[in-house]
């Protein structure tokens, strides 16, 4: 289920906040429709904005017509800046933007159209190790689900949040390709309702029995003894493990961690941000208060209601069991085993 395709000069992009109720395919042709599309959620989860981002990069250099390489430079450069001021908590977005300049200025002694050529290389790329670092994820990931667990997960990770197979979810269809007898829980996740509209979608359309529960009902079938471990996604995750995901992520770990129940981490090594020491440094970023007052066009609270929206909060590492990464399971101290998947 791939949420994006680069076909022909042009990004086709899944749009996520239709779904489940109707499939919609948008068409891009520039690098400012695509970081409005970033912007507006019509994708969204931190591996499938940073490929979306490098593809967008693609399109607006494909643009550029000037056959000067310093103002052909300034306009990458330009565009980048544009990119990165869609979304300031998934690293992945940075990341991606980032490769693709670096990718044009190692190239830069060759022609402008050779150097167009080269970054829409990177750009398929890194979709291709996006798939391919998922697989892995699930594979790793799997050895940590017993058949007969049920998993508690939180906003979307899955094929949706990714150009294929997902994270959290990827481990979870791991499980599930293994034979294993598996049950999900998903938070319905407000105010965006990622769970509710999409996860729920996803693992419905895969066979993998799923459950939706309201967020606040987490703690009750945790006291119940009916979860088993928790699986999440990540946006960024800074050099100690702190991370940053989904707004109640912090409240899940809080209460697992009361439980003892495992709380895991599933995401690529491209989402952590080795620059930052803590979660304290993290951006969160704050949208339209209208997510939280309106479901749809429907208004929920009364008009004038003081309303705030944080997207992402930061679950200290003392929380995490282990993140599960592409290239193994880190467990803690997290600083330490972070250091040594760097210098790998």
């Amino acid at each position: 289920m791939r949420p994006l395709y680069y076909e022909d000069g042009v990004l086709k992009l899944l749009d996520q906040t239709k779904l489940p109720a109707e499939t919609v395919w948008h068409e891009y042709r520039t690098c400012e429709q695509v970081a409005e599309a970033i912007r507006n959620m019509i994708v969204r989860g931190a591996p499938a904005i940073g490929v979306t981002a490098a593809y967008g990069m693609v399109l607006g250099a494909n643009a550029v017509e000037t056959k000067d390489k310093n103002e052909f430079f300034a306009q990458i450069k330009q565009m980048a800046e544009v990119m990165k001021n869609t979304r300031p908590t998934a690293v992945n977005l940075f990341w991606a933007v980032d490769r693709i300049v670096k990718t044009a200025y190692e190239n830069r002694n060759r022609s402008i159209e050779e150097i167009k050529s080269t970054i829409l290389e990177e750009a398929r790329r890194m979709d291709r190790e996006d798939v391919e670092n998922n697989r892995r994820i699930g594979e790793f990931g799997n050895r940590l689900i017993k058949s007969g667990n049920t998993i508690l997960t939180h906003c979307n990770a899955g094929s949706l949040a990714t150009c294929d197979y997902g994270t959290a979810l990827g481990v979870i269809r791991a499980a599930h390709e293994a034979g294993k007898k598996v049950r999900v829980y998903a938070d319905e996740t407000r105010p965006y309702l990622q769970g509710a509209r999409l996860t729920a979608y996803e693992l419905m359309q895969d066979g993998i029995p799923v459950t939706l529960i309201c967020d606040n009902m987490a703690g009750y079938f945790m006291q119940k003894g009916e979860i088993d471990c928790c699986i999440v996604g990540a946006d960024r995750i800074a050099a100690n493990g702190d991370t940053a995901n989904k707004i109640g992520t912090y409240t899940i770990a809080v209460l697992a961690k009361e439980h003892n129940i495992p709380f895991y981490v599933a995401a690529p090594t491209s989402t952590i941000d080795f620059d930052i020491a803590t979660g304290d440094e993290i951006v969160i970023e704050e949208r339209d208060h209208r997510e939280v007052t309106h479901i749809g066009n429907i208004r929920l609270a009364p008009e004038g209601v003081d309303v705030k929206n944080p997207a992402f909060d930061v679950t200290p590492n003392r929380y995490i069991t282990a993140i599960i990464t592409e290239k193994g399971i880190l467990y803690p101290p997290f600083t330490e085993s972070i250091k040594r998947l760097r210098e790998e």
